[in-house]
């Protein structure tokens, strides 16, 4: 299917402003639209059994900012308290960040005010202050829909952690975007200017934020993609931070929120585990999209996205993000932080009633139900991207490359960028597996790419069969609420298990450091989630909660406990024991003897 035009996927009235730092003129966009949504007729309609009182927003705009009415804020977790006291964008949009980044880390500390503005509050910036493993130094996060980025974005974000020396690296996250570490107060104006000039954000990439749009890796060069997913991904990012200047009406929701959008039968972009999937659908001979909502992973409950029983055309797919995430803003929780996830609100009104809250806020006030005509093909198998792959453009092939956990130093960004410059078009494309691909590559120059260094010394495009599905968290070398190492942890265990034991087909391992997690176990052949054990003296150790059974694709399936609190010492021969007798793994000393 060809791309869709962008102009003709979002209606002109919803787009951004695009002037500098100025929300007003967007909100005031939004405010209209939202009023024109909710008719007297659809706020007495009786859509549940949740009383009328509990349909009333628990936020309201004020000048220019959403704020928590006074009467809901009994019994609000800390996060809600430290953005009332002052809304987290003011460090962005009235340049806030400028002062802050002139105080030193001994001044900060002396302030319960600045140590929530760079503990909590510059989270809205895409800045986590590591003050546990790494005090003074900050992760930055970076939006980049779809995972698709430039060789002249990675040179710069090379430079910047280049800089920091042994503090600085870079990581490949679970939904497609960069990480890079060591980042310290004082560079950060400038850095935010750095980034705008090659057309990156951090803008609103942490806490109760839309996270970046995940998309089909393989977007527009994939001779059987479904639909290119870019533009829609793109038109989304573009509406949650109102083309990088703020979108505040967005910006105070109860927790984060995931959404995705899907191109390919292979459902690369893990749409079970977003709070807003889109699936490729027809509809009465129009293309667009049946929603899959609620999906999301904490500490205490995980949970699948289910059908919202919902169509919408691809013109409709900002204003129905839109809608979805104002109903979440009004009426979702903000006490106990393990509850406020967009399901527990789905749960409380029921679908229906959810889906009624939904309709309320989209312009036509109608929602049109799901489409029968599903594009997905539910018995299509996997395809692997890593390697060398035709593209649909005739001469030109994609290159996928084993990112090991999915940590670069600024040398390797580096030469990522030469090679993308030299051999592609100059672009780069993120997974959510943490690897990267190269596209664009003439078929006449493919040999040559896999000659250069890089690829034969580090990022393979043909990774040991156990090393193609590794994904790893960053775990306690940097991340405070990790309780265990994971990214060295991860290639150790896996490299002592492929002496012992003989695969072969790929079986997907994730490691998270806590139950957050963010290394996503739940939907991996084999997770680790970081735990405290005890060794056979009785001593405490660190640990993992192993998990088996997880699956991704049309027939998705969240993993379950195999066996908890196992010592990390003694989880190779665990992994051993799960793959003799689940994945068909052979003992090398067996194999070896019938050779």
């Amino acid at each position: 299917m060809a791309s869709l035009p962008v102009n003709k996927l979002i209606p002109s009235t919803i787009l951004p402003s695009t002037s500098r730092r100025s929300p007003s003129t967007f909100i005031i966009k939004c405010q209209q639209q939202s009023a024109k949504a909710v008719s007297p007729a659809a706020e007495s309609a009786p859509v549940s059994s949740v009383e009328a009182s509990r349909l009333e927003p628990r936020v309201e705009e004020r000048d220019g900012y959403w704020v928590l009415k006074e009467k809901f804020r009994d019994g609000i977790n800390p996060a809600e308290k430290v953005k009332i006291e002052k809304d987290p964008m003011k460090l962005f949009i009235e340049n806030g960040i400028s002062d802050i980044a002139g105080l030193s880390m001994e001044e900060i500390d002396q302030s319960k005010h600045f140590k929530d503005d760079i503990d909590v509050r510059l989270k809205w910036l895409g800045l986590f202050h590591r003050r546990k493993h790494h005090y003074g130094r900050f992760m930055m996060r970076l939006k980049l829909p779809n995972g698709v980025t430039t060789s002249e974005q990675t040179r710069y974000l090379a430079s910047v952690i280049k800089k920091y020396g042994k503090d600085g690296c870079a990581d490949v996250t679970t939904r497609q975007n960069w990480q890079i570490r060591g980042v310290v107060l004082a560079d950060v104006p400038e850095i935010i200017k750095g980034l705008e000039a090659v057309g990156l954000t951090s803008l609103q990439s942490g806490m109760d934020n839309v996270r970046n749009p995940v998309g089909n890796p393989l977007a527009g060069i994939d001779p059987h993609e479904i639909v290119d997913t870019r533009p829609f991904t793109n038109l989304i990012s573009q509406f949650v931070t109102a083309n990088s200047q703020g979108n505040t009406s967005i910006s105070n929701l109860p927790r984060k929120w995931n959404p995705c959008v899907i191109g390919s039968h292979d459902l690369y972009e893990h749409p079970h585990i977003n709070d807003l999937a889109y699936m490729p659908a027809t509809k009465n001979g129009k293309f667009g999209f049946n929603l899959l909502v609620g999906g999301f992973f904490s500490m205490k409950r995980c949970e699948e996205a289910i059908p919202f029983d919902a169509w919408v055309p691809a013109e409709d797919v900002v204003p129905v993000c839109k809608a979805v995430l104002e109903a979440f803003r009004d009426l979702g929780f903000r006490g106990n932080r393990q509850k406020c996830r967009m399901m527990w609100l789905i749960d409380e009104l029921g679908l229906e009633g959810f889906r009624a809250e939904v309709e309320k806020r989209i312009p036509n006030q109608v929602l049109e139900r799901a489409s029968s005509e599903e594009l997905v093909k539910k018995d299509w198998e996997r395809r692997e991207y890593l390697g060398v792959h035709p593209q649909k453009q005739e001469g030109l092939s994609f290159v996928g490359l084993h990112i090991p956990v999915g940590r670069l130093q600024a040398d390797e960004m580096e030469e990522l960028a030469r090679l993308a410059d030299e051999y592609g078009s100059g672009e780069l494309r993120l997974t959510v597996e943490q690897n990267i691909i190269i596209p664009n590559v003439e078929n006449s120059n493919v040999e040559a790419l896999l000659n250069e260094p890089l690829l034969k010394e580090r990022f393979s495009p043909e990774p040991p069969i156990l090393m193609k599905g590794l994904v790893a968290c960053t775990g306690n070398q940097f991340c405070g609420q990790a309780i265990i190492e994971t990214k060295v942890r991860a290639l150790k265990v896996t490299e002592e298990v492929q002496r012992l034991v003989s695969v072969t087909r790929p079986v997907r391992m994730h490691w998270t450091g806590c139950p957050n997690t963010c290394g996503q176990v739940q939907v991996a052949d084999i997770g680790f989630m970081g735990c405290m054990a005890r060794d056979e003296n009785g001593k405490p150790c660190e640990g993992a909660d192993v998990f088996v059974g997880g699956r991704i694709g049309s027939d998705s399936h969240l993993g379950e406990v195999y066996k908890k609190a196992v010592p990390c010492k003694d989880l190779v021969p665990v992994v051993v024991e799960i793959l003799i007798n689940q994945f068909g793994a052979v003992p090398r000393d067996r194999e070896e003897a019938e050779q």
